[in-house]
């Protein structure tokens, strides 16, 4: 065994071989995955009466890597081979998990050689365990050790504290599962993948989308069905179940399969989205989710690109720009929303690296994770601020995070998202190194715990936790509390985790030697678990839901399960203002999550938005006026009927909003307040500042002018230094230069100033530049 605490990280490798006919070298991963796992075979050779051969001289029989290649004098990834930064003489590079077969020449007893972590792994943040093994015949198949059969399945898994965890589903039930929902009858709807990258095409009817149903309540998958089978949704990522319609990512395209007759198979299907890249890429489209507005919810990471409408034309959203990765002003990987039909398309966020996967909370909260360039322990879970960058790449350039610039952190998270640059908004919280996965918001009451929470998947370090939120001024922050980790079991590699109509979570398993890279090494196994309370029975069952009544679909509203709120809030939407008496009770719930969900509906009644979105701007919980500042910027509202009356609300999540709708408005109004709402920021709020920054848009010059005007000589204060440090008006550039030309000024502070130039161009700044050298 190899890790990074090995001296020189290598093993002398000495082996007897006597009259063996062939050599059989092993590389498998230590325990931990084999992500990392570089493997150099150093100086391999063969001694005995007939002398030293080196291996290199000898064609291998056969070589197999589980990531690149099995490569003579070069590493897995076609470089020269390093090990603890010494050059390797010769050797054989690869990764594990990997076999490679030698015939044995006569006259040769004696294999030698050193056992290796190359650099191309141990200089990457993650961390290289290796076992090299030398047989002189065909080896175990598992020769790294541990049960993988499914009966063993909980064996290697640590189930957080008052929770209890269950076997719901496994091989051959599902294989490779990418993805998860849950529908309203409780089954469980699974992207099965097996045609992926190099195993592209070995299943030659295509990969499924697979209906697991547990029939009698005891808690274990008994049935499972094929929705529909085809080489078009070959990779999908994403599944989205909304009543008798099912919403599948793959490839290039977004497809809608709809069960006409309830025979639980695709009698149709049509396609909602085309022309998106990353086909057979982690990094292209992913899942959909139901808001509580009624509409669509979902992401592609940055190898996405583009996306266009069903004819392949084009999508031009509802700000005028042409969606795709241009920096005009796109780039990257991007958040949308949309009605259900495709209809006013908007870009929310963008400049993310490969968010997997987004949902959405009753309050209209975007949540999401994002994946760092592998090995930098960068992963990041964001808050999604609506018309954010999320600086992945050099906003003005497109530079990657490493190119040097002006302010660059020491810190490498802050360097790999473009923290210290203005424009840039905050993470909600950084978990090191990972492959994030699956996302989603709990508001059940099963496992209260975690009510109003983030519950998220990753692969990489194999867990599935909860994100305990906090409010943290315009932002929020959060904790992490583990809720199902593979302490012992590597392979568990959750992708998803949904939450079922009973309010028991169900957390998929890819479960694979290793993660990242494309790779895939096992396609016989994938697994689903159950997460219950402690003290649970075990047993699974789920309501039955009337949405053929008001009452009954108000019920159903208040689920914990999205596919279930879908179709109560189809249903009460179809009923209008008759709908409207029972959803005005559900307003006055003193659960603000239920308040939230029922002023939503309410707002979308025919002429009952105004009124909604005043209940929802007068009600003591922030989130609900937020609700009410959301749903007046849907309904195209006056900003005077809800951005005026909040202007100085207590809270600065209410304020930072405001910000949000005032963002290319073009009312006279919006100037005057857009400068009271920066007038109270206080220097200490990042959250709050970037909220002012991306609502000034298009109007920097009018708003910065409508600031200094209020604030008039008081401007020189840590909030007012922070306004002009994010602003691009040109009228915030001499102010620039006077905090520049401070006596005081630290180094950290010049850096930070000076890196604001960089946002702008034309003479006003190169007047300024020449103005702060004295010319």
């Amino acid at each position: 065994m190899v890790d990074e605490d090995t001296a020189g990280h290598a093993v002398d490798i000495d082996v007897e071989l006597g009259d063996a006919k062939q050599l059989f070298l092993v590389a498998t991963d230590g325990g931990n995955g084999y992500s990392y796992d570089w493997a150099d075979w150093a100086e391999p050779r063969l001694t005995g009466p007939a002398g030293e051969k080196k291996l290199t001289d000898l064609k291998w029989k056969s070589a197999s890597s589980q990531w690149g290649q099995v490569r003579v004098n070069k590493n897995a990834g076609g470089g020269p081979l390093r090990i603890d930064g010494k050059a390797v003489e010769y050797g054989i590079g690869t990764h594990a998990n990997s076999v490679i077969v030698f015939d044995i020449p006569a006259g040769y007893t004696h294999f030698k050689a050193r056992g290796g972590i190359d650099n191309g792994g141990s200089d990457q943040a993650g961390e290289a365990t290796i076992k090299f093994l030398v047989y002189d015949q065909q080896p175990p198949a598992d020769s790294s050790g541990g049960s993988r059969e499914a009966s063993a399945a909980l064996d290697g898994l640590e189930v957080g504290e008052g929770l209890a965890a269950s076997l719901f589903a496994a091989e051959p039930q599902l294989l490779s599962p990418s993805n998860i929902d849950i529908d309203h009858r409780g089954r469980v709807w699974v992207c099965e993948i097996v045609n992926y990258r190099r195993h592209n095409g070995r299943r030659p009817e295509g990969d499924r989308i697979l209906i697991l149903e547990d029939t009698d309540g005891d808690g274990a998958v008994d049935s499972e069905k094929v929705f529909y089978q085809g080489r078009d949704i070959d990779s999908p990522h994403g599944v989205c179940v909304l009543g008798n319609k099912v919403i599948v990512s793959a490839g290039d395209k977004v497809q809608v399969f709809t069960d006409s007759d309830g025979d639980d198979k695709a009698d149709s299907q049509e396609v909602l989205f085309t022309g998106i890249s990353g086909s057979q890429h982690d990094h292209g489209i992913h899942a959909f989710t139901f808001g509580p507005d009624g509409k669509l919810y979902f992401n592609f990471g940055n190898n996405g690109r583009q996306i266009k409408d069903k004819n392949g034309q084009p999508i031009i959203d509802m700000n005028g720009n042409e969606v795709k990765a241009s920096r005009q002003p796109y780039q990257e990987g991007m958040v949308f929303r949309c009605n259900l039909d495709g209809s006013e398309f908007e870009t929310l966020g963008w400049n993310f690296r490969n968010n997997w996967m987004v949902t959405v909370d009753s309050y209209g909260s975007i949540w999401q994770s994002d994946n760092d360039d592998d090995g930098n322990k960068g992963v990041r879970i964001n808050y999604v601020m609506e018309f954010g960058n999320y600086g992945y790449k050099d906003e003005r350039t497109g530079a990657g995070w490493r190119t040097a610039r002006t302010g660059m952190s020491k810190n490498v998270p802050e360097q790999h998202w473009h923290l210290n640059d203005p424009g840039v908004i905050p993470n909600l919280l950084q978990t090191g190194a990972g492959s994030p996965t699956g996302i989603t918001v709990y508001e059940g009451d099963l496992l209260p715990m975690f009510r109003g929470h983030l519950l998220h998947t990753d692969a990489g370090p194999n867990v599935c936790r909860a994100y305990i939120l906090s409010d943290d001024g315009a932002g929020y922050s959060a904790k992490i509390r583990d809720i199902l980790t593979g302490t012992q079991d590597k392979w568990f590699r959750p992708s998803d985790v949904k939450i079922a109509p009973d309010g028991s979570l169900i957390i998929a398993d890819w479960y694979d030697p290793g993660v990242g890279g494309h790779g895939m090494g096992d396609l016989e196994r994938g697994r689903l678990f159950r997460i219950m309370p402690y003290d649970t029975d075990g047993s699974y069952q789920v309501p039955n839901f009337d949405f053929d009544s008001i009452a009954g679909a108000i019920e159903a509203l208040k689920n914990p399960n999205y596919a279930v709120r879908y179709l109560a809030w189809q249903a009460l939407h179809q009923r209008g203002a008759e709908a409207a008496t029972a959803l005005e009770k559900m307003a006055q719930s003193d659960n603000p999550i239920y308040r939230a969900r029922a002023l939503w509906l309410l707002g979308k009644i025919e002429g009952r938005g105004a009124k909604t979105v005043q209940q929802a701007i007068a009600d003591k919980d922030p989130n609900i006026r937020i609700v009410g500042v959301r749903l007046a910027r849907q309904l195209k509202l006056d900003i005077q009927q809800y951005v005026t009356p909040l202007v100085r609300d207590p809270s600065a999540q209410v304020r930072r909003e405001l910000a949000v709708a005032l963002r290319h408005n073009d009312s006279p109004q919006m100037p005057e307040l857009w400068a009271t709402l920066a007038q109270q920021h206080t220097g200490k709020d990042r959250w709050y500042l970037e909220a002012l920054g991306l609502a000034a848009d298009g109007r920097e010059d009018a708003c910065f002018e409508a600031w200094l005007k209020q604030t008039g000589s008081q401007w020189n204060t840590p909030g007012g230094r922070d306004i002009v440090w994010r602003s691009r008006s040109d009228a915030a550039l001499p102010l620039l230069v006077k905090m520049l030309q401070a006596p005081t000024i630290s180094e950290a502070e010049q850096d930070r100033y000076m890196r604001a130039f960089d946002f702008h161009e034309g003479d006003a700044k190169e007047a300024a530049l020449k103005s702060l050298l004295g010319l």
